[in-house]
Formats: C-alpha cells, structure tokens, sequence
C-alpha cells in the first residue's frame, strides 16, 4: 500500500523496512522508538523517520479514556496494537505494563501480540495492577524470582523473534542502584534481550551511573522523558543502546486539540483556523486513500466505476 505525507512542501514516500526490532537494539547506532497510541499516530512517526515504534501504555489508555493503571484491559491494548502494526511497515515494541498478572498473563499478552505483528513486548517489574512511573510514590515491585518466571514464560511462548526488554522500577520506587543492577543480572539470566531502566529524576545521573556500572551485558533501553534536556550525544557516549519518546505525540495532540477547540468556541467560526490544521488533502494522503482509488480501478468492473445504482438500465434489469 503506497502513501505519503506532506511536511510543508515536501512530500515523505513510505518505504517498506526490512530492518527488525533486534537489529534495531543491538545496532551499534543509537536507535529511537517513537510513541504511537493508535494506526494514525503510527503512520505520522513512520513518516516523519522513525524506523521503529513504542505502543506507549500511557498513550493507549488515555486514548480510550483511561488512567494508565490497569485500567484499559490487555485485550484493548492488543487491539489498538493491531491498528498500529496495519497503519505502518517498521517494528513495534508494546508496554506491557507488567503483564496484566502472572506469568500466565504475561504469556498470554505476548502470544496474542506476536500473532497480531508485534515485533517485542516491555515488561516492568511491578505487581499488578501498576500505576504510571510518575503517578504518586506507592511502586510496589516484583518479587524477583516471581518476575524472571514472567519473562521466561514470554520467552518460552514467542518465537525467536520476538523481543523481551525487562524494564526495571527500582530507581522509581526508591531503591539503590545495587538493587537495580541485582535484578538487571537476573532478569539476565531469565533471558531478557534488553534492560530497561526507568527514572523519574530531572537529570540523567543515575541512569549514566547504571549504564556504566551494567557495562552492556544487554543492551540498555532508557525513557528520558523527565531527563529530557540531556543532550542526546551524552547517551551516545555512555553506550545507550535504544532512546523511547514515549509520550510526546499524545501529549502534542492534546496541546493541539485544546488549542483548536478553545478558538473555535470563542471565535464560533473556524476561519480563523483553517491554516492552523492539516488539511483533509494531507489526512487522505496520509491514510491511503490514492491507493484505494487505483485499486477500485483494478478490481471493480468498470460499469460499476461508471455508472451509479439510479441508472435507468440497473432498474430495467432487477425487473426482467
């Protein structure tokens, strides 16, 4: 399926990739995930250059009108998954919270997003139900043996494709560094393909000093989305493997619809807003609709391109 997307005046052609998620985070570049929340999302990053996507937990719920406490269920988020994988052509990584319960759980999640094109699933080291990392100080984690069982369970259920990033809370919930590096060594040796280490500071210290201390016995996966003004060349330099904006296209969206809806209720005109907005030229490139046109082409039978259901003739032939 051939779209685009038009950025100003240039037009961006999308391009199938053939590169997988575990090239990506074992690439010797610095890769970047972008968040997607739903298929048009998806395609916006897809087009803007990202070769990879990250179905933001987050995102999702707050989509559907949830908190991201559990709230929106595993078969929801399996289901707006589906929609970002069919909207674009590179690798999707999923939060999967911290698998919705048990290994049991967490099994079932990973099997029914591989079946769905989920190139990898992120599983956090807290009980279930999770709240969002930077939602109040109650964290409760896992017990880690409890935890390396949900990993191995995914492991054991995916293909050999399928990505395991263990994503590790302890600098969340106010434990020591040594705390976190003990469970990155045992989510290890569960079989992880990734670590994931998550914080809340302002500053990137901690997760430097992790990096430096794990020395890249896995590939490190990092969310800098309160360390933001950390240049990205710092990670670069401390062998980070995978950067997650984990939020910002939900967090833009918002901004721009609660801009938009103000003006037009105070304007009661949306004139004054028209070169504000994408325009629906740009939304049915963006979503294919060039394709569909050359496919009714291909495949209609060419009196029921030209003619409508009120010709004359239709009618004559329903009465014979």
């Amino acid at each position: 399926m051939s779209k685009a997307i038009s950025f100003g005046a240039e037009v961006l052609p999308v391009t199938t990739s053939s590169t997988t998620l575990r090239e990506l985070i074992l690439s010797s570049d610095l890769t970047f995930l972008m968040e997607a929340h739903d298929g048009l999302s998806a395609a916006i990053a897809e087009r803007a250059g990202f070769r990879g996507l990250w179905a933001s937990g987050l995102s999702i719920a707050s989509a559907l009108g949830y908190r991201d406490a559990n709230e929106a269920s595993w078969t929801q988020v399996v289901d707006v998954v589906e929609h970002i994988v069919d909207a674009t052509n590179i690798p999707v990584l999923v939060d999967g919270d911290s698998g919705f319960g048990n290994f049991n759980n967490a099994r079932l999640l990973a099997r029914k997003l591989e079946q769905r094109g989920a190139s990898g699933i992120c599983l956090e080291d807290k009980r279930f139900p999770k709240m969002n990392s930077f939602v109040g100080d109650r964290h409760l984690l896992a017990d880690i043996d409890e935890f390396c069982g949900r990993l191995e369970a995914v492991k054991d259920t995916t293909g050999p494709d399928f990505v395991v990033v263990a994503r590790i809370e302890a600098l969340i919930a106010g434990h020591s560094l040594d705390e976190a590096l003990c469970r990155a060594d045992a989510y290890s040796e569960a079989g992880a393909d990734a670590i994931l280490i998550h914080s809340r500071e302002a500053v990137a210290d901690e997760i430097l000093t992790f990096a430096k201390e794990w020395n890249n016995k896995l590939p490190v996966v990092i969310v800098p989305t309160k360390y933001y003004k950390t240049p990205t060349s710092v990670y670069r330099d401390a062998g980070i493997s995978t950067v997650i904006w984990a939020n910002h296209s939900m967090r833009a969206a918002i901004a721009g619809m609660r801009d938009i809806c103000g003006r037009i209720r105070l304007e009661e005109s949306v004139a004054g807003i028209e070169d504000h907005v994408a325009g629906l030229d740009e939304l049915f490139r963006l979503i294919g609709y060039d394709e569909l046109a050359q496919a009714e082409e291909q495949y209609l039978p060419k009196r029921a391109v030209e003619r409508r259901p009120s010709d004359p003739d239709q009618f004559q032939k329903i009465d014979n």
